[in-house]
């Protein structure tokens, strides 16, 4: 039987695993199949046992159907352990149990491109959103970055898909912000980017399945009903 919380110990990319019986440190087997042999994440006192010291960060609920494991999140003051398993090759290997498997997939940030449209007046182009996370409510232009897409380049994409509008981005660094928002331990970072565009927002090509409607904001108005803590923290810096 799993036990109800384990330890997610990483150092730079390598990370404790555990056999059933709590003896490691174990290694995974990219592509393995079967799984007849258990490697897990250890327990406070089968890290205890192996006499490594180490610094608790947080806790990450990871639940499966009525099955609740709590994983400890914490980094090993040791040297880097080469001995260990890659975090890599844990997602591959089926005798992985599915909570090691899961906190590793959780602990790879979720990555959003966003950008302030501003015109001359100090007003904010946002809206109104159709689906996902902010349904119904305004936001900043912008979404997830596709695989192997720089920020700078997914968020004049968003834009395009979203509003129908090409901009060029100002000359100016990001707004860059990193936040987990619940005990299931994802986080997300969003890259917050500049452009100015003074034209009327009832004439854009709205996807209208993700955007229900546009408009422009003064930048306290915006601040006022924007949602979004990552839009919040970007309209502070204009």
């Amino acid at each position: 039987m799993h036990p109800k919380e384990v330890v997610h110990l990483e150092h730079d990319g390598r990370v404790l695993l555990v056999d059933g019986s709590g003896q490691g440190p174990q290694l995974p087997v990219p592509g393995r199949m079967n799984n007849d042999a258990v490697l897990r994440l250890p327990t406070r006192i089968e890290i205890e046992a192996m006499e490594i010291p180490w610094q608790e960060f947080r806790h990450t609920r990871v639940e499966f159907a009525d099955d609740v494991t709590m994983v400890v999140k914490g980094y090993p003051k040791i040297e880097w352990p080469r001995h260990w398993a890659l975090k890599d090759d844990l997602i591959s290997d089926n005798a992985v149990h599915p909570v090691a498997r899961e906190a590793i997939y959780r602990s790879i940030h979720r990555l959003v491109a966003k950008v302030m449209i501003c015109n001359d007046q100090r007003q904010v182009l946002m809206g109104r959103v159709e689906r996902g996370h902010f349904h119904g409510f305004w936001t900043l232009p912008g979404g997830y970055m596709d695989h192997d897409e720089h920020p700078a380049v997914g968020c004049v994409r968003e834009t395009e898909e979203e509003l129908g509008l090409t901009i060029k981005l100002e000359d100016i660094e990001p707004v860059v912000t990193q936040n987990i928002f619940t005990d299931e331990g994802i986080s997300f970072v969003s890259f917050t980017y500049q452009a100015k565009w003074n034209g009327d927002a009832s004439t854009l090509n709205v996807q209208t399945e993700e955007i229900a409607e546009v408009r422009w904001f003064d930048v306290e108005e915006a601040l006022n009903i924007a949602v979004s803590h990552f839009d919040r923290e970007a309209l502070r810096s204009i």
